[in-house]
């Protein structure tokens, strides 16, 4: 027999309203919605509490955070990723977009190896024996300020489930740190750098972008094609850079740094994608755009936990609380990222999409998760 669920007498977040319902569950997929309160034998009550689709995380420092919890600690691969899984399902994320690194910088004083090929071999072998609660794909930081990103590009191949691909370009004086004294601030807090290393880092890294920038770039936007993955800009400042990103076929911004930024993206089509933590803490802890300020515009789209996986829930409440429209705050961390990664299976409550689902209900305006299923399993 098929196994068969059905949560009645919920609150639905539908693409674009909410609605009292149930949905029917079989196997891993929806097979039917339904409208009204009434709970048939057998259902669970869900006593008007939200149902939505589960969240898409589209970019997601999290598992990197798992395999280094400090500087110069390496954890166990296996034991990190099931840890960043189970924390992922009991946030309500079921899709996830695990950002890997991809170009090191072997020798001088902003030294730093690869990891990326070894580590998603370690994902996807986990994934192999089914030990894993949700849905994980790739996505691979390319950072054109380095020394091996060609290399390691070609270390990966269309079957890796490369979903995405971004550009990075974290040189020194742009981008997200156009500010020096709050780039100085940051890497002496993390890596206990001294005045001298960290000079020595930051010419290490212009000289790098002077030298590899141009070529990086290229190559970047090649492999994406090659792997078959959505192609994502990071840190956009300019519309000169958002023209340059146009043109190179981009369709997802990761963090506009400005609102010109934010609003070129919009004029050339491209989603744009902000950090929950900036939307929750009220703006940028690198002196950037608020999020706020761009949702109260019009031109956010994506909300992204970042480094913060619990953020990505309760950045999409408060975004319904600010557009007094649940369904829309919602649909920022489900249906749209899902659309903007290729996804078709997920993001909306529909009859034949995934069954990867939430449900919580509000507590002093902040989501409280009572359980989360993907492919109709509960994994929290």
């Amino acid at each position: 027999m098929t196994d068969e669920m059905i949560l009645a007498n919920a609150t639905l977040v539908l693409p674009g309203e909410t609605v009292r319902g149930s949905i029917r569950i079989e196997g891993e997929s929806i097979a039917e919605i339904n409208t009204g309160a009434s709970v048939p034998a057998g259902a669970i009550d869900c006593e008007g509490n939200y149902v939505s689709p589960g969240l898409v995380e589209l970019h997601t420092d999290n598992l990197e955070r798992h395999i280094q919890p400090r500087p110069n600690v390496h954890w166990p691969h296996a034991a990190a990723i099931l840890a960043h899984d189970a924390e992922l399902a009991g946030t309500g994320i079921t899709t996830v977009f695990d950002a890997m690194r991809v170009g090191s910088i072997p020798s001088g004083a902003a030294r730093y190896g690869k990891y990326a090929r070894g580590l998603s071999r370690d994902l996807w072998q986990l994934r192999e024996q089914d030990a894993l609660k949700i849905s994980h794909f790739l996505h691979l930081r390319a950072e054109v300020c380095s020394e091996t990103l060609i290399d390691e590009l070609d270390e990966f191949d269309p079957e890796d489930r490369v979903g995405l691909v971004s550009i990075m370009d974290h040189t020194p004086g742009q981008r997200q740190f156009r500010d020096m004294a709050k780039f100085e601030a940051y890497l002496k807090g993390k890596y206990a750098m001294d005045d001298d290393t960290f000079l020595q880092h930051v010419a290490q890294l212009k000289a790098l972008r002077d030298r590899n920038g141009e070529l990086h770039e290229i190559e970047t936007v090649k492999a994406a094609h090659r792997l078959g993955a959505v192609l994502a800009s990071h840190d956009d400042t300019t519309e000169d850079q958002v023209r340059i990103s146009a043109g190179h076929g981009i369709r997802l911004a990761e963090f506009p740094t400005t609102v010109e930024a934010a609003y070129a993206c919009h004029d050339y089509g491209i989603k744009v994608m902000m950090g929950a933590p900036n939307m929750i803490r009220g703006g940028s802890h690198s002196g950037n755009v608020a999020a706020r300020e761009l949702a109260e515009r019009g031109h956010l789209d994506i909300m992204s936990s970042d480094y913060v996986p619990s953020a990505l829930l309760l950045s999409a409440a408060m975004l319904g609380e600010m557009w007094g429209d649940i369904a829309r705050g919602l649909q920022t961390v489900t249906l749209t990222p899902a659309q903007a990664a290729g996804l078709r299976d997920r993001g909306e409550l529909r009859a034949g999409a995934r069954a990867d689902l939430i449900r919580f209900r509000m507590r002093a305006g902040i989501p409280a998760l009572n359980a989360v299923w993907s492919r109709g399993r509960r994994v929290a």
